[in-house]
């Protein structure tokens, strides 16, 4: 199938971070875009709803059309299960590790530029650094294994494409993420929560020293996100892996806090017993190390925490 040349394909785009970078790439004027999903939630199908993109392709008739299509600069791939908390090894091998691989491959062949969504699940426990520079990881859960598979994939690989990104991702919030359900970030469910019952709720500390709602993630903020996408679009002559993050952990009573003060309401937080099943399993601690990504000379300040929900909030959230 012969294709005009310069398309950009986002998979994941009715999707959380997906459905922003298409938004953000219309705003650039760009709409010779072929937009990649699996519509299996109504609430999704509504963010596809005022974007415009040429042609919108299922996730598995993707992959089949794929081989005859041309003329593609760049693949952003960002579709993925994200849940942490399905058991299933085999499919998250073929829908996460292996459908990237058929992605990576075809820019290999063609000599489209790839830009891949990883994950901060990738690093585990933290006990082993946060550096995207390291390797060998021992993620804690399925997710974030199928993620780690395919970074190693990609840096053992010996054919790259030109330009090859993989961008491991923090806790990310912002629009459009409201369909994820429980694993929406928690300034999404909290808000829902505040709405609904005037109060939130947060994990009781289940580890010695560490106060309730102690428990620190590096959240950073989905505007900063596709900044650094639009980055490596704009400069093809970088690759590797970096990390996606604030370079700032900062604990969940901060955010309890943050996201009262952007509703003005004073803090009504109730804590509850971490249930035992997740415990061994839980990041209790992440903070991106950004030092590559500054190196390739990514100089944007990254929102605080505050200001960062406080535009979730009343821009989105609260209209």
């Amino acid at each position: 199938m012969s294709e005009q040349s310069n398309k950009i394909v986002v998979t994941g785009a009715a999707g959380f971070i997906g459905s922003n970078l298409v938004q953000a790439l219309n705003l650039r004027g760009l709409q010779s875009l072929y937009v990649v999903d699996q519509l299996d939630y109504e609430r999704k199908k509504t963010h596809l709803q005022n974007l415009k993109y040429e042609r919108y392709f299922g996730k598995n008739e993707f992959l089949t059309i794929l081989p005859e299509l041309t003329g593609i600069e760049t693949i952003i791939h960002l579709g993925a299960c994200t849940d942490t908390t399905v058991q299933d090894e085999q499919y998250f091998r073929e829908n996460n590790t292996q459908y990237s691989k058929v992605l990576f491959d075809y820019c290999v062949r063609a000599g489209s530029r790839f830009i891949y969504g990883s994950s901060a699940a990738t690093y585990g426990d933290g006990s082993q650094g946060f550096s995207d520079q390291a390797r060998r990881f021992t993620p804690l859960n399925l997710y974030g294994y199928s993620k780690y598979w395919f970074d190693e994939m990609v840096l053992d690989s010996r054919q790259k494409p030109g330009q090859w990104v993989g961008l491991k991702f923090f806790n990310v919030y912002g629009p459009n993420e409201g369909h994820k359900g429980k694993m929406a970030s928690l300034i999404c469910q909290g808000y829902e929560q505040i709405k609904q019952t005037g109060k939130m709720r947060l994990f009781k500390s289940s580890q010695p020293g560490l106060a309730d709602g102690g428990e620190k993630r590096d959240f950073v903020y989905a505007k900063d996100v596709l900044k650094v996408i639009m980055f490596f679009l704009d400069n093809p002559q970088h690759s590797g892996i970096f990390n996606v993050g604030t370079g700032k952990a900062r604990s969940f009573l901060d955010l309890g806090k943050a996201l009262f003060a952007s509703l003005n309401r004073e803090p009504n937080l109730e804590f509850f017993e971490m249930p035992r099943e997740i415990r061994q399993k839980y990041q209790y601690f992440t903070q991106a190390d950004v030092s590559s990504l500054r190196r390739a000379g990514y100089s944007e300040a990254f929102f605080e925490l505050e200001d960062g929900i406080n535009d979730y909030v009343k821009n989105y959230l609260n209209v």
